[in-house]
């Protein structure tokens, strides 16, 4: 079925040169990821130092795992939790005053089934203003979600949510 000696990957998939990204990959496990709990705005640091858009007073937990900072803008007093996956092949972007809770993968880059040569491909995440994504919940690629929604634990979000409301299932539906 798959011909994966066909697999290319896309020029400039990354955003930066080989280089950088192996340079961020060795400064996220010696300096972000051991770095004491307390200590937000050393990541934060580490971050805006590699083109993170990085608003004040974000709290990032040292176990959160950011694939590339320059595909990253959180606003103003946000929070990444725990074990938090931003697995941003492509842009995230969240909003201010909004919480992604522990466990949560938002996933911007996917294979194409169809494809022979099994593509690779990225499509950004924007999640809005004064949000909750609760504990071990799946955001796909290109989902857009609206502010001052809350999506509840275990939750899987395949598609865009445009409106106010708690959200909830597999895959989350309005539960307001």
């Amino acid at each position: 079925m798959y011909q994966l000696d066909q697999f290319n990957l896309p020029k400039n998939f990354r955003g930066k040169n080989g280089l950088i990204v192996q340079l961020w990959r060795t400064i996220y496990f010696l300096l972000y990821k051991p770095s004491p709990q307390i200590m937000y705005g050393w990541r934060r640091f580490l971050l805006r130092l590699f083109g993170a858009k990085i608003g004040k007073k974000v709290i990032l937990r040292p176990s959160s795992q950011i694939t590339y900072p320059w595909k990253l803008q959180i606003g103003d007093y946000s929070w990444i939790g725990d074990d938090v996956v931003l697995y941003n092949l492509g842009n995230i972007k969240i909003g201010t005053n909004t919480i992604i809770s522990q466990k949560s993968y938002l996933c911007t880059g996917s294979h194409d089934y169809n494809s022979i040569s099994f593509d690779i491909y990225q499509k950004p995440i924007i999640i809005g203003n004064s949000c909750w994504v609760a504990t071990d919940v799946f955001i796909a690629p290109g989902i857009t979600i609206t502010d001052e929604v809350v999506i509840g634990a275990r939750s899987s979000v395949f598609k865009d949510i445009l409106e106010k409301g708690i959200y909830k299932g597999n895959p989350a539906k309005n539960n307001s």
